[in-house]
């Protein structure tokens, strides 16, 4: 008895020959290659047993572990915030509603991190830490390189470099010149000769090519570019301005302010104070009143500016946060 079709069966057939036949693709044949394929399962869809193996401690200090799915699980978001930032770059006809529903994603993808972040500052025993994080020396998260992305798309490259030097810069100045100059490389000096720590020196080696070309490419594709780029009429949008008020603060101050509170739980030990193992100046790289990174000046007040960071800092140290 002759088989028929049911007609959406029918109709995918129709529209997988409109697809092969043009490039002289044998359908039939991609047919019996599905035939012989296995069905999918979820542990090979996401390479679970791989994921699940990629925690290797150098040390046998069981929170170890800990901290390293910690820090793989904030990469992972960081490459979904990539993710959004390419989309918002390379999106033609980008419209306002696009543009916010991708900030909102950002902007989740950070509150999760944000509130995670407790899983440091909380979560692990101290004498543990304390222990292990000798083994990891020179390697720091200032190495992520993902975060350093994250700030380029975000902003004009020019917001990103170090207060002290942005008057020094022309307006002229290339991608080049301003990675040189950079706002985190301040705090990657050795805090008693002010030279490079090995952990920049490391990072620079690694990536700075990358991210020269990274800003080169986002230089008319970062967000601020992609905002002022929509009509006037849009940018007065309210949750427009108030998405990008959101990244700039997560981005900039509550990110950073975590990981302040966390180096103050374990590195604080009055009257010494113990370095980060990548011998980076914590105390005044993380601290966001004194680095006045800010992706987007001009949708602050004047007050809110020079208030940028003020009082957060304080309130860890005092406990209430």
């Amino acid at each position: 008895m002759e088989h028929s079709f049911k007609p959406e069966v029918l109709e995918q057939l129709k529209r997988l020959e409109e697809k092969y036949v043009p490039l002289g693709q044998d359908l039939a044949a991609y047919l019996e290659g599905l035939y012989h394929t296995s069905f999918l399962t979820y542990w090979d869809y996401i390479h679970l047993d791989t994921l699940l193996s990629l925690q290797n401690p150098r040390t046998n200090i069981p929170d170890e572990k800990i901290f390293i799915m910690y820090h793989q699980i904030t990469e992972l978001y960081f490459k979904l915030c990539l993710e959004e930032y390419k989309q918002i770059g390379e999106d033609k006809e980008l419209t306002t509603d696009m543009l916010l529903r991708r900030l909102k994603r950002i902007n989740r993808y950070f509150d999760n991190l944000i509130s995670s972040f407790d899983v440091m500052v909380d979560g692990m025993d101290p004498k543990q830490f304390l222990q292990f994080r000798m083994a990891l020396m020179p390697a720091s998260g200032f190495q992520s390189v993902q975060y350093r992305m994250i700030e380029i798309a975000s902003t004009d490259l020019r917001n990103l470099v170090d207060k002290a030097k942005r008057a020094a810069l022309g307006l002229q100045s290339t991608q080049e010149e301003m990675i040189g100059c950079i706002y985190w490389r301040e705090g990657a000096t050795e805090v008693a000769s002010g030279a490079k720590t090995l952990t920049l020196l490391q990072f620079e080696e690694k990536y700075t090519a990358h991210l020269i070309s990274f800003a080169k490419e986002y230089e008319h594709k970062n967000v601020w570019h992609v905002y002022k780029n929509l009509p006037e009429a849009d940018q007065q949008n309210p949750k427009l301005k108030q998405a990008l008020r959101d990244l700039d603060s997560n981005v900039n101050v509550n990110w950073p302010l975590m990981h302040y509170k966390s180096a103050v739980r374990y590195l604080q030990r009055d009257p010494e104070v113990i370095a980060a193992t990548g011998g980076t100046n914590w105390q005044k790289y993380l601290p966001p009143r004194f680095q006045k990174r800010i992706f987007y000046p001009e949708i602050w007040s004047e007050k809110e500016l020079q208030d940028w960071g003020k009082g957060w800092v304080d309130k860890v140290l005092n406990g209430d946060i």
